[in-house]
């Protein structure tokens, strides 16, 4: 009697994406379905095999070779359908699979129905081009095999070529388009994979920057509060150290000085670790937080002038901020290195589109093309970029110096109008 011959959908095992950045393959979480699908295949394979009109011999010596089948895959073949395709073992276990399966499937026709488990196996263990050497033999020799040893009538002959070569073909086309089902999958699981590790990257790159940004902008806000502060301190202590011989009450008024420079830096510092607007600036206009800045240079010989053109308004904070703070830096390089006697003046401009600020002394001025290592100048630079100013620093020894800074301005909301028709 002769069988139809098996058309399996094979399978491939893929190994799961390198990095693991994807959860694992069904397969790779289980295998019992494929155990339990092989022994379904073997079981009625051989309840097949029992009921074949063959001679009581002959189905026993099908079913004593074919039995051999299950030990050798739960031996070594399960182990090497675990471990993936193209290994030495897997052509060890497929080529004694095949034959194991020949023999009995040339007596028994029925046995041929096994070919379901084993054609399968072959695409999850082989390559595309060996996988369709071992289908067609699995399909080809048991019937050649068949036809040599029973001497069948031609028709038999024919259908069952028939069947096997219909079988070979549909195994071929559904097993190629199965496999490059699985190979794109593959493929888009390590573009994932890719994908998520470039996210990664960008992600680590982005905080380190982000980071990065703080610590300027922390550099930037120490050494305008802090920084300047505690150098003020230092010139009151050397005042104080060289009055209190000579000018007691000279050596109060800077002591006076000191503890109100000690808690402007102290609110300052509180201002910075809070995130809040500088101490300056809480509550009070920008104008109002430059004139007191000024007033703490003066009055003397130090004294600093205020002017404001154009209608003074609230600006965004960023914006204040920056005006803010290049005063203090302004001023504070005017204390240190203008010389006794230099006058400041400070400009505060107004107007639909921008915001400028100008602070002018009457110091010895200096080379502003000679490199300098100080941090002020600089962070001028970058406090104006970060809110799409500019800023200018014009010098030279003997002429003073000017630092001009040019904050754009949103344009002015305007108020609707609304009417009612005539």
């Amino acid at each position: 009697m002769s069988a139809d011959l098996p058309v399996e959908e094979p399978a491939r095992r893929v190994s799961p994406p390198a990095g693991g950045a994807r959860e694992t393959d069904a397969w790779d979480r289980s295998f019992r379905p494929w155990d339990l699908y092989f022994g379904v295949v073997w079981a009625v394979t051989l309840i097949f095999t029992i009921a074949a009109p063959n001679s009581a011999p002959v189905r026993a010596t099908a079913f004593t070779l074919f039995l051999l089948l299950a030990p050798w895959y739960v031996w070594f073949g399960r182990a090497e359908l675990m471990r993936g395709p193209d290994s030495r073992g897997a052509l060890v276990y497929i080529y004694v699979a095949i034959g194991l399966f020949v023999p009995p499937a040339v007596l028994v026709g029925e046995m041929r129905s096994a070919a379901f488990a084993l054609v399968p196996q072959c695409f999850m263990l082989l390559s595309m081009s060996r996988a369709m050497w071992a289908v067609g033999v699995l399909n080809a020799v048991p019937v050649i095999g068949w036809a040599l040893w029973w001497r069948p009538d031609g028709e038999a002959i024919f259908f069952n070529a028939l069947f096997s070569v219909v079988s070979l073909a549909f195994s071929a086309v559904l097993g190629s388009w199965i496999i490059r089902i699985i190979e794109q999958s593959a493929e888009r699981a390590e573009l994932i994979a890719e994908l998520e590790a470039s996210r990664e990257e960008v992600s680590r790159l982005s905080a380190e920057r982000g980071a990065l940004a703080e610590r300027e902008r922390m550099s930037r806000e120490i050494h305008d509060t802090l920084a300047q502060g505690f150098t003020s301190l230092l010139m009151l202590v050397q005042a104080v150290d060289s009055e209190l011989e000579r000018d007691l009450p000279g050596a109060r008024r800077h002591l006076d000085l000191m503890a109100d420079t000690a808690r402007r830096n102290l609110a300052e510092a509180r201002a910075l670790v809070a995130g809040g607007a500088p101490a300056d600036l809480n509550g009070n206009s920008l104008p109002d937080a430059l004139r007191r800045l000024a007033a703490r240079h003066g009055p003397g010989p130090a004294e600093v002038s205020v002017e404001v053109t154009g209608q003074a308004r609230a600006l965004a904070p960023a914006l204040e901020v920056v005006a803010l703070r290049t005063c203090q830096e302004a001023l504070s390089n005017t204390a240190r290195h203008a010389g006794a006697g230099a006058r400041a003046a400070i400009s505060l401009a107004y107007s639909d589109a921008a915001l400028c600020v100008r602070i002018r002394d009457t110091g010895r001025g200096f080379d502003v093309s000679a490199p300098s290592g100080g941090y002020g100048l600089s962070g001028l630079r970058a406090r104006a970029a970060e809110v799409g100013g500019s800023a200018e620093v014009r010098s030279a020894p003997g002429d003073g110096t000017l630092v001009a800074v040019h904050l754009p301005l949103p344009p002015p909301s305007s108020p609707s109008h609304t009417g009612s028709p005539a």
